[in-house]
């Protein structure tokens, strides 16, 4: 699995690491958790089973653009439960995005919410959360309206675990 993220400054990687760290303090699921080097905040724009990382090239020259952590997001399936920060829809946002799903090329049926017209911006806080540990997680989180810039990408290739990052 490959996904293409846009990184967002330090101002608002700090903010998700900080609720990251609250969610730890509290010994709930964390994307803090993960200590390796690549384990960042991101916004996933596009995953796929195969990509090649150099056609993604080009989208730097799209930023930084402005990204807004809006408040919370719940993804669920079936009894888990994803928490994220929201990203508020903009249209250079979108037009990054429609830049990169389409460079992706149509995903696969199980990666169908990072097509165009399919996408859900977010950055993860936690994910496998049970009903009982999301309520006392969202009692952590502080969310409020942040407004920052994306001014980086990478390609994250799940299976090698390594980090291609875009210029």
């Amino acid at each position: 699995m490959f996904s293409v993220e846009l990184l967002p400054d330090p101002e608002l990687d700090r903010a998700v690491r900080e609720d990251w760290d609250r969610l730890l303090g509290a010994d709930l699921p964390s994307s803090g958790r993960n200590p390796a080097p690549s384990n960042r905040p991101h916004l996933t724009l596009a995953v796929r089973d195969g990509l090649e990382p150099s056609a993604f090239a080009g989208i730097t020259d799209m930023l930084p653009i402005a990204v807004e952590l809006g408040g919370v997001v719940i993804l669920g399936h079936r009894n888990r439960y994803v928490l994220a920060r929201h990203v508020v829809v903009t249209a250079p946002l979108l037009a990054v995005h429609r830049t990169v799903a389409e460079l992706a090329g149509t995903p696969q049926p199980h990666y169908s919410n990072t097509g165009i017209d399919r996408w859900t911006p977010h950055m993860t806080l936690a994910r496998g959360l049970t009903a009982e540990r999301l309520a006392k997680a969202m009692r952590l989180i502080r969310a409020p309206n942040l407004i920052g810039q994306a001014i980086g990408a990478r390609v994250w290739d799940a299976d090698a675990r390594t980090v291609t990052m875009l210029d």
